[in-house]
Order: C-alpha cells, then sequence, then structure tokens
C-alpha cells in the first residue's frame, strides 16, 4: 500500500537532480523538472473579511500532514488557531475570527491540486467546538491578551488551542500537541475529545507532562509529534528553547527539549536537541523513522527567494535518541532537573552541555529546501513532514489563512516574494536518494 501510494503522487512525472529523485508539476506546459512536486490547495474558502478588506482564507492548513495508511491519494493537515495579527496594545492579539476552531482537513491529490474533501472540527469532551484563543492563566496562558476584529476584548478559554503536531493512529483516531499549554490532546475520528494532557493537571484523564514545559517561550510550544512505528510511543518536539528560568537567562541558547510519552503508562523521558544556531526559529515538525531515529524541519522564518531577505536556513535533519541522556527530573520540579545549580536551556550549547555530562541526540543532515527544491522554495513556514516508505517525504508549509500582520494592528495579503501569488497550502513530495532505513 505504501508502494502504490507514492507512485501515486509521483504519477505526474520525475527527474533527478543533484542525487534526489524530484516529480514535477505538468500544469500549464511547464517543462519536466522546473519545478519540485507539489500539490496546492485549490479555492479555498473565504473565512472572513477583515475591516480594510483583506480577505482571510481557509487555507491555514499545513502546520503538519499525516498521510493515509489506506488510501493512496489522501492526506490530513491540520490548522493552527486561526489568523491573527498583533494588537496596538503590549502581548494583544486580533483575532480574524474569534469563534474559528482549530481542524483537520482531509484532502485527496488530484495532479497538482490538493482538494478538500472533509473537515473535522476539534471539540472538547463534552463535544462543544473548541475555538483557538488562548489559555487562562494557570492553564496554559501566553500572557496574550485576545481581541475581535473591532478591538473588543475576548474571554480566555480553558479549551483553546493553538494546534501544531498531528498524529493519525493506527485505530484512525488522532493526537494533537499545541503552542499554549503545552497541550497533547486525544481525538475520537470525528474530533472529540477522549483525553487531554498538559503540564498542570487541568486536563482530562488525570494523566500529565512535566511542570517544566509549561515554561516553553509564548506561541514556541510542542511544535511537532510523531508516534513511533510500534506505535506505542508519543514523541513531541519543542520549537526553541523554554524560558526556563527566564528569557534573559538563556539568550543565546540552542537547547530545545524532546518528549517521549508511553501511551500506555503516561511515562515520560526528555532529551536534548541542539539547534544549528540560535537565530533561528526553531524546529517546526517531527516525524518517526524507527523508534529510536526521527526527523526534524529546523528552520529560519524568511521567504525563500526573497531579493530583499531571501531565506538561508530551511533543513531537514535525521536525529536518533540511543546514546542521548535523559534529562527527566524524578522531583518534577518546575525548572526541571539542574546542572551545577542550571537549567538545561541555561548550558546553551554541545560544550555548556558536555561539562555536565550531558549528550544530546546526534543528527545528520538528510535534505535542504533552499538548495534541493528547484528552482526555489518559495515559503516562509516549512511546517509538516511525513515519511512514507524508506525514503520518501511529504513536506507541508503554513499559509496563514493568506494574510500576515500589516504592522498597524491589522491584516494584509501574504504574498510570497519569490512568485508574487498568495500563499496557499502546499504538500511537496519528494524522494532521497539513500534511504532513511
Amino acid at each position: 500500500m505504501i508502494t502504490r501510494s507514492i507512485h501515486s503522487f509521483l504519477a505526474v512525472g520525475s527527474v533527478f537532480l543533484g542525487g534526489l529523485l524530484v516529480a514535477a508539476c505538468t500544469d500549464h506546459a511547464i517543462p519536466l523538472g522546473t519545478y519540485s512536486t507539489y500539490s496546492e490547495a485549490s479555492n479555498p474558502k473565504v473565512l472572513a473579511i477583515a475591516p480594510n478588506g483583506t480577505v482571510l482564507y481557509n487555507g491555514g492548513f499545513g502546520l503538519a500532514v499525516a498521510p493515509d495508511p489506506n488510501d493512496p491519494n489522501v492526506v490530513y493537515l491540520l490548522t493552527d488557531r486561526g489568523p491573527n495579527a498583533a494588537g496596538v496594545a503590549a502581548n494583544s492579539i486580533i483575532f480574524g475570527k474569534a469563534d474559528f476552531t482549530p481542524q483537520i482537513g482531509k484532502f485527496h491529490v488530484v495532479g497538482n491540486q490538493l482538494v478538500l474533501d472533509q473537515t473535522i472540527l476539534l471539540k472538547n469532551a463534552a463535544g462543544q467546538l473548541l475555538t483557538g484563543l488562548p489559555n487562562p492563566s494557570g492553564q496554559g496562558s501566553t500572557g496574550e491578551t485576545a481581541l475581535d476584529l473591532n478591538g473588543n476584548p475576548i474571554t480566555p478559554s480553558a479549551d483553546g488551542l493553538d494546534s501544531e503536531g498531528l498524529v493519525l493512529a493506527s485505530d484512525g483516531t488522532f493526537w494533537v500537541s499545541d503552542e499554549y499549554g503545552p497541550h497533547i490532546v486525544h481525538f475520537d475520528a470525528n474530533g472529540k475529545t477522549i483525553e487531554r494532557i498538559n503540564p498542570f493537571g487541568t486536563g482530562t484523564g488525570g494523566r500529565t507532562l512535566p511542570k517544566v514545559l509549561a515554561r516553553r517561550r509564548p506561541n514556541r510550544g510542542m511544535e511537532g509529534l510523531t508516534v513511533t512505528p510500534d506505535g506505542k510511543t508519543l514523541v513531541g518536539l519543542m520549537q526553541s528553547p523554554l524560558y526556563n528560568p527566564s528569557s534573559a537567562a538563556v539568550s543565546g541558547s540552542t537547547v530545545i527539549r524532546i518528549l517521549t510519552f508511553d501511551m500506555a503508562s503516561g511515562a515520560t523521558k526528555q532529551y536534548v536537541y541542539l539547534m544549528e544556531n540560535a537565530s533561528l526559529t526553531g524546529c517546526s515538525e517531527i516525524a518517526a523513522i524507527t523508534n529510536t531515529t526521527f526527523l526534524a524541519i529546523e528552520r529560519d522564518g524568511d521567504y525563500g527567494g526573497n531579493p530583499a531577505k531571501p531565506a538561508t536556513f530551511k533543513r531537514i535533519y535525521k536525529f536518533d535518541l540511543a546514546g542521548a541522556t535523559d534529562i527527566s527530573d524524578p522531583a518534577n520540579s518546575d525548572g526541571g532537573k539542574l546542572y551545577n545549580g542550571m537549567t538545561v536551556e541555561q548550558l546553551k550549547d554541545k560544550a555548556g552541555l558536555q561539562s555536565a555530562g550531558i549528550v544530546p541526540v546526534t543528527k545528520t543532515l538528510v535534505f535542504d529546501l533552499l538548495t534541493q527544491i528547484s528552482p526555489v522554495y518559495p515559503h516562509d513556514k516549512a511546517e509538516g513532514i511525513a515519511l512514507i516508505g524508506n525514503n520518501r517525504l511529504l513536506i507541508s508549509n503554513d499559509d496563514d489563512f493568506g494574510v500576515v500582520d500589516n504592522g498597524m494592528n491589522g491584516f494584509t495579503t501574504k504574498i510570497l516574494p519569490a512568485t508574487g501569488r498568495v500563499d496557499l497550502n502546499r504538500v511537496y513530495f519528494v524522494t532521497l536518494g539513500t534511504p532513511l532505513k
């Protein structure tokens, strides 16, 4: 089934570029090999219209991608909390559609198009629709004040979810991680909450995450989530170094935490992933290769092919937990396990970790989106990744609902500098020259 799946995806044609097998879009009579493989969301509906006339699209899928193991032409894509922009007041956020429900889209691939077949709206345990609104204090708050399009304050929601990571389980249920708490939520196939797990003990089911994760940098929570091939362990990846104990104390740190969560027992372990440099936006996603090896997207926040400020770093690494130090804190203290009186984030880099006797995960470069996608990878946010078989990757982008902050208390259309077009969700399909397992 996996082989048949990728053959369907590559039916549009293929060519070898620098050892990488790349399928080519054949629309508009584009010569074979001119473009890398991608299928793009077709005709996203209008979600809302901002007061200045900017159209907000839905759109918004691409935070994570999960292939359907039973259908060779189907992928599931995830949205985040909805379109938002900075308000005038400090830490205020304008929500373009205050009642937006985070959702999973079921798409099928038709040539170079992604066609939306079904929308699975995420709900709480009572079956009520979730929103993407910030959590209250003590329950995952980021310190943000939510505002509607008219500037009116919106009440926080304990059920609010800024969804980022997606797992399609073998039983058809979904696991989702987020940037608020962070929370990990288990949903049934229809999007209803089965269990909600966080560091505060305010979820459902009684299980919790390590308290230290609550010190995640605001809006840089558990960006990626995957499940091991044996179906036993969830593995989450934080986007950035925790503010542990504070933002100032971890300035320049490249230490990112990996969490493993035993689905049967709830037992957790933590490991260190080192970013290549502290200036990056961080890690956007994780995908399992084996029970101990994984892929991670590590990136900057700039657009590929932007003449004014081109992106310089969007890479996929393979990393291995084998031999890495478990940095879990048996006491489950707020700051986690300390080393010479310092948090792991304060150790900052490889030398700091070595001085404390900590071995980070080993990592190797697998794929560079900016040099191996031709002629250009035009997006700013490579957010989702999945592995099919031994060497086929699916990579999705976050299109931000087709809008960005206009810097003036509102929205403007998100135009890709390299194409001059509105950003839309795409799934890129690439085959690596060297198998990953």
